[in-house]
């Protein structure tokens, strides 16, 4: 009988214990959203592959296919800021991968995926939680330097991601270990997708990949955000580890005007020009061209390149991007000459509907001789563009944010015959240098840049 009353007692203690306890638990009211809803695929879609997708207890799971290149279950919404959450579980011999920031357009390489990746790596290079920039840039934050994130990954287990993306900062952890930092304002938006890797033929056809509670948080993100201690990666006029694999070299150091002169000048304008916040502007003064600080030249020559610069329009702006330029044949007004990528704010300047021939002074346009395709990606005013131009053998292209949107061959009959029906008509051999300088150029409208970087293409070795 005293026994009894005695492990009622407990029984009764233990109870209690676990009420008071559970009463005093903080309860999570984070307001997370599901975006998977543990049964079926709704609000996914598939692009790219044709890796297959299923749901198996209350789990996605991706399995490989032969054949078929990278495949991307795909979220229906787009995201900018968010934090997201995931658990996962890897085949060993697989990699994979979650998009983030992500975007396929038809224009884009036959609409590819392409976009930031933080990657779920279980080979022995062990960089889960890295950041990828897919099908664009390559590798942006690896995780060589972060020995504790690279031990934090279990194989053939579940696996958690944390991944926030705010403003331009992204942050990642892997089981609640940091991982990446990284700050890049390359993408500002774009879907969420679930990669399931190509495989090649000697690798088993069916390995799978799994992931489960994937939820999202996109109010409060503030309160929510947490610290991270790795020192951040900015990839603000710096070269990536696979650019400078490949040779590029940064053109402007986003600091001082070491490697730039005024086009006219034997040194850097003194006024005209303003470097601020790792953004070089050239400064408004009326539109007039050449008229403030003027148009400024690299010191060096180049011949054969890739140049690549990220421009951001001011409303009604006007400016240029030149290359082959020769300082010599323009000494009185104006800008000097050169070939010339155009940048403008196509719906206010009047240049737009200017021109020698039609639509060739609109943006990204090869300047008053070949107009950009009218279905260019351009962003809004104000915000970022990439400019990109190469210029090899005499073939060149103007691409706009990832898109080629024109390409030409220098010194051609047809070259040749547009540059007599141009404003260009005056100047002897216009474009025909073999080496020439890359220009910024001061039309008397705010324009700034940064991310001013270019390789010099080799052709006895390409």
């Amino acid at each position: 009988m005293k026994n009894s009353i005695f492990f009622n007692r407990i029984l009764l203690l233990c109870v209690v214990s676990l009420f008071f306890n559970c009463k005093n638990e903080p309860k999570d009211d984070t307001p997370w959203i599901n975006l998977f809803d543990g049964e079926t695929l709704n609000g996914w879609n598939q692009k790219g592959g044709i890796a297959k997708y299923t749901v198996r207890d209350g789990a996605i799971v991706g399995s490989t296919v032969h054949d078929t290149p990278n495949t991307f279950l795909t979220s229906d919404k787009m995201y900018g800021d968010f934090i997201l959450e995931l658990d996962y579980k890897v085949d060993s011999s697989m990699n994979s991968g979650i998009q983030i920031r992500s975007n396929s357009f038809p224009n884009y390489r036959d609409g590819r995926v392409h976009g930031y990746q933080v990657e779920i790596d279980p080979s022995d290079r062990a960089w889960s939680g890295g950041i990828y920039d897919e099908s664009r840039r390559g590798w942006l934050n690896p995780l060589d330097g972060n020995p504790a994130a690279q031990k934090a990954f279990k194989q053939n287990d579940w696996n958690h991601y944390r991944i926030e993306a705010i403003g331009d900062t992204l942050k990642t952890w892997i089981n609640d270990v940091p991982a990446a930092y990284l700050i890049d304002g390359k993408t500002g938006s774009g879907f969420i997708c679930l990669q399931v890797h190509e495989i090649h033929a000697d690798k088993k056809e069916g390995t799978e990949i799994i992931w489960k509670n994937v939820k999202i948080l996109t109010d409060s993100l503030a309160k929510y955000s947490r610290k991270s201690p790795i020192q951040p990666i900015n990839t603000k006029n710096q070269l990536t580890i696979d650019e400078k694999k490949k040779g590029w070299k940064l053109l402007w150091d986003g600091e001082t005007t070491d490697g730039w002169r005024g086009a006219k000048l034997d040194k850097f304008p003194e006024t005209g020009w303003k470097i601020e916040d790792g953004t070089l502007s050239v400064l408004a003064s009326g539109g007039g061209e050449s008229t403030a600080g003027g148009d400024i030249v690299t010191n060096e020559l180049y011949a054969d390149f890739e140049l690549t610069v990220d421009f951001k329009l001011t409303p009604g702006a006007n400016s240029g991007i030149k290359y082959y330029v020769d300082t010599e044949l323009n000494k009185g007004d104006g800008s000097s000459i050169g070939l010339e990528y155009q940048i403008l704010d196509d719906a206010l300047h009047p240049d737009a509907k200017l021109g020698n021939h039609d639509g060739s002074r609109t943006v990204s346009s090869l300047y008053d001789l070949i107009q950009a395709d009218t279905n260019k990606p351009i962003h809004p005013i104000g915000e970022w563009n990439t400019a990109y131009i190469i210029s090899k053998d005499n073939h060149v292209e103007h691409w706009l944010n990832d898109v080629k949107v024109l390409e030409y061959e220098r010194n051609s009959e047809e070259y040749l015959k547009l540059v007599s029906e141009s404003k260009y008509e005056k100047w002897p051999n216009f474009g025909a240098l073999e080496k020439g300088q890359i220009l910024l150029q001061d039309h008397g409208d705010l324009v700034s840049f940064k991310n001013v970087k270019i390789r010099p293409i080799n052709t006895i070795n390409e």
